[in-house]
Parts: C-alpha cells; structure tokens; sequence
C-alpha cells in the first residue's frame, strides 16, 4: 500500500529574489507543492542554511519559523541551523543560547549542516556538545576541504566522523551527500567519493559499517547521492532498506523545479511487488520522520 510520505530535506524559500550560482532558485512553496503532489509528498521539513560556504544566500531560521506557520500545507516542521563561529567565534562558545531558543519556538533538528571545517575540528565539536545537550538531532553535509565545495569535512573512510559517533553517543547525525552516500560500497576509489558511483555495490562500504555499529549513526536518502545509492543496484538496495529501516529517512532535496528525483517511484515500486515489507516502507516514508520530529 502506498502511503503519503515526508521529506526531511527541503530548502524552500519565501520568495524569488536572485539566483544561485548555477542560475536557478530554490522552490517557492507554491512550486513545492506541484513537486510533492507528483509523487506523493504529504509535506516536508524545511532545513535552513546558516554557513557562509554555500553557494547562495542564506535560508534564514525565521524564514523556516514562518514557513510552517505560514504554509503548514507544504511545509510542516523545521530544523534550526547555527554556524559552530555563531557568537563569540571561539571553540567554546555556549551555542546552547541559540538552540534552546530556536527549540523553545518549534525546531526539531539542526542542519543542514554545511560549515567547511572537519568533523573533530574544536568549533564542530562544540556544535556537536550543544545538540547533544539539547536533544536536537544534526543533519549533515559532508564536504571536501578548501574551495569549490561546502560541508563537513571527513579523509576517506570517515575516521573523524565515527570519531564523533563514538564522542557524542547520544547525538542522532543524520548523513547526506556523495561523500557519505559513495562510500555504501567497499570498492569506492578517493577520487570517486564527489560522485555518483553506478554498478554493483560491494560488500565493506563504510556507510554500512557505520550505520551497522553505531546506533545513533541515521542517514537521509535525499538528493541524487542518496537515491543513486539505493536504485544503482537494486537488490542490494532492497536489503538495504530492510536492514536499516528504522535509521533512514525519504528526502528529496529538491533545488530547482527541473529537479527529477526516482526514489519515491522506486520506494512505491518495491513494495507493491513485495521486493521490501510493507513495515519498512512505513518507517522509511514516513513513521521514523514522525518519530525524530513528533517523539
């Protein structure tokens, strides 16, 4: 059975003022709700953009405020997101200020996450610190160091990211990007990780290890990095899904109205042909969303 599902990554904007590097925009509501009535999209969690590494102007914490209270029919939470350089610019800046606001008005999350600094950097530890405190799950991108690209930043393998899972165990990440998606299969070359890999994929990947070893590792199957992982070999991809029901997440990451994302007709697909169970299709499209946000 097919089921309205939720997309934990949208980038929406109030209105179209200039355009992104590449000459598109992000979508208005109005547009992502065309988007999301094609395949089957209840509503979305809108995730600001707080660091200036990205290639655009920001997606404001109020804006996202707004967003849900203005259009509740497309978008129907939000995450918070803080640069770690946000107030004192010093590594141990109380960032509890921040989120214990954004919190107190409604945030369900940080991210996405998108300063170019490393994982075990001391300001993105103390990012880190401060949403474990206060209980917000963190929403990642993970990036290359140095110009040309945004993100958190890992060496191949993920050393400085599980670094962090064992640091901060009681912290959700949430993992987005190719740089985290590439490595689902263990024959991944460096030079491929900001790519989308095609073909088999072999056993040892470290996104499984990961998700497989540390409980509060979880992962967004957002974007053409995350569904190019799960449809590029379709069987593996079903035994994916099932092992990791209650970790991952259905996103879409839509940037511009071209944007033509298959995973939602692929999750559809494999459920009424039986290839997934009705149970994990459940989580992934919907029920763990409502978890990490509702409780």
């Amino acid at each position: 059975m097919i089921i309205p599902k939720i997309d934990l990554h949208a980038h929406a904007i109030p209105s179209r003022e200039y355009p992104r590097l590449d000459g598109d925009h992000f979508l208005t509501p109005d547009e992502l709700r065309i988007k999301y009535d094609e395949i089957g999209v209840e509503k979305g969690v809108q995730l600001p953009i707080a660091s200036p590494e990205y290639e655009c102007d920001l997606l404001t914490n109020k804006e996202a405020r707004l967003l849900v209270e203005n259009r509740p029919d497309v978008i129907g939470w939000w995450f918070c997101n803080i640069d770690p350089r946000w107030g004192t610019n010093r590594p141990d800046a109380n960032l509890s200020v921040f989120l214990e606001y954004f919190k107190s008005k409604g945030a369900k999350g940080v991210g996405e996450v998108t300063a170019n600094l490393y994982f075990d950097d001391p300001y993105m530890e103390n990012l880190f610190y401060h949403c474990e405190k206060n209980n917000l799950p963190l929403l990642f991108h993970m990036g290359r160091l140095g110009g040309g690209d945004y993100g958190i930043v890992d060496d191949f393998h993920f050393p400085r990211l599980e670094k962090a899972l064992n640091k901060f165990p009681n912290l959700i990440f949430i993992g987005h990007s190719q740089k985290w998606w590439a490595e689902i299969s263990g024959d991944i070359k460096e030079e491929q990780r900001g790519g989308y890999p095609s073909g088999k994929v072999v056993p040892g990947g470290r996104t499984v290890e990961l998700l497989r070893n540390y409980p509060n590792m979880h992962a967004d199957l957002s974007a053409g990095s995350g569904g190019n992982a799960i449809i590029r070999d379709p069987e593996f991809g079903y035994q994916f899904l099932e092992e990791f029901q209650d970790k991952l997440y259905f996103g879409i990451d839509f940037c511009a109205m071209h944007n033509v994302m298959e995973l939602s007709k692929f999750l559809d697909d494999a459920v009424e042909r039986g290839y997934i169970s009705q149970t994990a299709y459940n989580k992934i499209c919907r029920e763990n969303a409502l978890r990490l946000l509702e409780g």
